[in-house]
């Protein structure tokens, strides 16, 4: 049974890298693990490994054909060009196939022919999932890997949050605050499904973290063709609410590292 307790990043609403790696972690209950990651190896490490084992194509995906992705609502317009089609709508409760996986911003991620992503852009944002559950992970997987690119961290945030009030709050905050920047991102090691519908699936990523694991939570939400991350609420930092667990009894363990 895992043992987890709800911390509030030092950011306030910055971005969810700095949140998640410099965010107040308790080991027993007591002891915060912001120590272990200034004195933990060079980030390198884990990544030099990855890239090893990471299947990474030469060229971006193309989408396949298929039936265009159905609208949110009758004012939505596919503007992406993804024209996922819907697929199985069941929650992924077992590690979700692969075809390989690969390092994005120094995240080790999985691609997908079924799931995604069917595109990559120039700068390396990786786009057009699945309509379902599934394809919910691996969206949120690649969320992670982006967000953790400080450099582009504002214009990420343009490409994968919900338009709206929210998300406008939060770039104009990235736009004058660049606390996060110089930090290592710990590797994904599973993923929780929360709840799940057609058009929106919210999930907790899990992290390791020196002896323990940090989890943070997303929603997402099926916007525009595509999946895109629901802003966070204002005053929140986007990732909240943050836990820690003693192990990965309550995810399906799922990594390519």
């Amino acid at each position: 049974m895992s043992d987890s307790s709800e911390e509030q990043s030092p950011f306030g609403r910055g971005f969810i890298a700095a949140s998640i790696v410099i965010g107040a972690v308790v080991v027993c209950g007591a002891v915060l693990l912001i120590g272990s990651f200034g004195s933990s190896a060079p980030a390198a490490s884990p990544v030099a490994k990855a890239e090893q084992q990471a299947v990474v194509p030469t060229e971006p995906a193309q989408s396949e054909p298929a039936a265009p992705a159905r609208p949110v609502n009758s004012r939505s317009v596919n503007t992406t060009g993804c024209n996922r089609s819907t697929g199985d709508q069941s929650v992924p409760q077992q590690p979700p196939a692969v075809d390989g996986w690969e390092v994005s911003s120094r995240i080790v991620v999985p691609r997908s022919s079924g799931y995604g992503p069917a595109r990559t852009d120039a700068d390396g944002f990786r786009r057009c999932f699945a309509h379902s559950p599934t394809g919910a992970v691996y969206a949120a997987y690649s969320a992670y890997a982006a967000m953790a690119d400080q450099d582009k961290v504002v214009a990420t945030a343009r490409k994968l949050m919900v338009p709206g009030p929210g998300t406008d709050a939060l770039i104009h905050e990235l736009q004058t605050d660049q606390s996060a920047s110089g930090y290592t991102v710990p590797q994904l090691a599973g993923y929780r499904v929360i709840d799940a519908s057609p058009d929106r699936v919210s999930l907790m990523l899990a992290t390791s973290v020196s002896s323990a694991y940090m989890s943070l939570t997303l929603t997402l939400v099926w916007h525009d063709g595509d999946w895109r991350l629901q802003p966070p609420a204002a005053g929140e930092p986007v990732g909240a609410p943050f836990a820690q667990h003693r192990d990965l009894s309550d995810f399906v363990a799922w990594s390519g590292v």
